[in-house]
This record gives structure tokens, sequence and C-alpha cells, in this order.
């Protein structure tokens, strides 16, 4: 049987997400973007409403991904698809592996590339992009955001809300405070 999906963001990640949610079978009921008609049309999905049209289409899918890379605004979104009661899906891209002991909470996205290795933790709402590697042990926090290329060397952490941006280093037990940006190509130490 056939689950039917709906994404919240029609930007550049919310369009990559579509892609990997077709790749895993899934079919997409359509975008919601605060921009409406002006949203892109990718992949024969359409844009079907704003972000406050939400509740009007619970009873018509499966499931929603929140395919924002602003961690304030995903989190906010999550919380909106949770009170309309749809399930929110977590994806992990078919050319993603993701060790068999890795706790993955609800809405996260797992992209093209990307290495989760043993009994590494996403909390919920966790981005980690193409890529990126969270190796053995590690924790990233609700609404942490990983990257393109990010390396996170195992037992290293990131915190609730914080974005580790594309191609930085993260070396063994290394520390990400909640909320906190690091810049493209950083190199992080040890705690």
């Amino acid at each position: 049987m056939t689950r039917t999906l709906i994404i919240l963001g029609a930007g550049g990640h919310g369009r990559a997400v579509c892609e990997m949610a077709q790749l895993l079978g899934w079919q997409v009921a359509g975008f919601l973007d605060d921009r409406g008609d002006e949203a892109p049309t990718f992949a024969d999905v359409a844009c079907i409403g704003v972000m406050a049209d939400l509740s009007a289409h619970a009873s018509h899918v499966d499931a929603a991904v929140v395919a924002i890379g602003n961690n304030p605004v995903r989190r906010r979104l999550q919380e909106q698809v949770r009170d309309t009661g749809i399930a929110l899906a977590s994806l992990v891209h078919p050319g993603a592996v993701v060790a068999p002991s890795v706790a993955v909470g609800e809405g996260c996205m797992i992209m093209a590339g990307a290495t989760v290795a043993t009994e590494a933790v996403l909390a919920d709402g966790v981005i980690v992009n193409a890529g990126a590697t969270v190796d053995h042990h590690c924790r990233i926090a609700d609404y942490g955001h990983l990257g393109t290329g990010v390396c996170m060397a195992g037992g290293s952490r990131v915190g609730e809300g914080a974005w580790v941006q594309a191609g930085s280093a993260l070396g063994y037990g290394a520390v990400v405070a909640p909320g906190e940006v690091l810049a493209p190509g950083s190199v992080r130490g040890p705690a």
C-alpha cells in the first residue's frame, strides 16, 4: 500500500526531501509553503497551500515532514504537525548508511551519502545532510543540523538547535553548545 506524505517547505531542502521520499516509495501529496502559488513545482509535485492550511490536509495524508533547514522554524512547524495529529516521518535516503543500533527521533532527515554509525543518537527534527558522517556514540540533540560534508568523530555532541555548517569537523568528544552556529569549515577539538 502506498503511503502519502505532505512536505512543509518547497525550497532547496524541501525539493531534496521530495526526491528522497519518492525514492523511498512515498506518494507526495504536495508542498505547503508560505510563498503559495509562487512556490516551485518539483517532480510533478505542486504547492497545495500555505503552512496555515496544514490541518485541512490531516485526513488526506499518512505523514508529514518539515523540510526546512532553519532550526527554530523547523521546531515550530514540527510542533504544529504534532498538534494536528499527523504523524511525523523520518526519512533515510537509500544512499545513506545507518547502523542498526542508531536511535532516530521523529522528523529526522538523513540525506544521500550520509553515514551514521554505531549507537549514535539523533533526537527529534535532526538533519544530517549529504555526505555528513556521524561516528559511533555521537549525539545530536533536538533540531540539530549538520551541513553537507560535516564530520563528527566518535563521542562528539551537537546541542539542541545547533547548526554545524558545511565541511566542519568535530574531533573525538567535541561539543557544540545548544543554539551555536559553526561557520563552514570550522574545526572543533575535543572538549
